[in-house]
């Protein structure tokens, strides 16, 4: 089948499973590639509470879909963004990046160079 759809029941308005205490990511679709060459892509919701600190083994794009309160992403360097919907982020292979919501949540939609599951 060339094409496959998901309603976004499926997706955007389901929290995705955790992976940390304010962090929640969940893989939509992977590709059928070769493992080393496969691209996932889902949703990204980051909630009040404990930032998330991540180191990128993987190169990954985000698109900012909404953003309630304040919700901040920066880089190991300090450069801070608050974000807004629209954003669009482009995170390198190998760098640390630290999300951060305050009285709200930031959701985000991801496509990265990794196989399912595999943070």
């Amino acid at each position: 089948m060339p094409m496959t759809y998901k309603p976004a029941a499926e997706g955007k308005e389901v929290l995705p499973p955790a992976v940390a205490s304010a962090s929640f990511l969940g893989d939509t679709f992977t590709s059928e590639a070769e493992p080393d060459k496969q691209i996932s892509c889902g949703f990204f919701k980051q909630v009040d509470g404990e930032p998330l600190v991540y180191t990128y083994n993987y190169d990954e794009m985000k698109v900012i879909l909404e953003v309630v309160g304040e919700y901040t992403i920066t880089d190991e360097e300090g450069y801070t963004v608050k974000a807004h919907p629209g954003d669009v982020f482009y995170f390198k292979k190998g760098c640390t990046i630290t999300f951060n919501t305050i009285g709200g949540y930031g959701l985000a939609w991801f496509c990265g160079l990794r196989q399912n599951g595999v943070l």
